[in-house]
């Protein structure tokens, strides 16, 4: 039993360094990642309970889990990630702040949107502010990135 907790503490350490380098990496463990990060996850989740329980997924012809599906959704965050990677060396390399920031607000309103419609295919009624303000942010974020420019 000491043998495994010692693997257990290696591997859990190796996690950790882990995510301190790739959270390095994209600029920080600041507000704007931790959104987005939780707003990546609840739309991943949100989607797979559409499909699993709700089967009325717009993804597949019989709204049912897809394993292709599923997939494309993680590439398509892991995508995400690399263009705030990319936001973060633009911001470097022009000594700006605000790409890195614009990109992670812009697409957590963009998760939040996705959310909303998931919620929505699952009959759970929702404020219909909350998708003005989404994408009255996602707006916002997009015309300021392009101003920078």
């Amino acid at each position: 039993m000491e043998n495994f907790n010692g693997i257990k503490n290696i591997a859990l350490g190796a996690l950790a360094a882990a995510g301190a380098v790739i959270a390095q990496a994209l600029g920080g463990w600041d507000g704007t990642l931790k959104a987005l990060l939780a707003f990546m996850a609840a739309d991943y989740v949100t989607g797979l309970l559409v499909a699993a329980v709700f089967r009325r997924s717009p993804k597949t012809e019989r709204g049912a889990l897809s394993s292709r599906a599923g997939f494309l959704g993680l590439v398509k965050k892991c995508d995400i990630l690399l263009l705030v990677l990319l936001a973060v060396l633009l911001d470097e390399a022009t000594g700006s702040g605000i790409i890195r920031a614009g990109v992670c607000l812009f697409f957590t309103a963009n998760e939040g949107l996705s959310i909303l419609e998931n919620l929505g295919l699952m009959g759970v009624p929702y404020p219909g502010f909350l998708r003005d303000m989404l994408e009255a942010m996602r707006k916002k974020n997009d015309d300021d990135v392009e101003g920078e420019g």
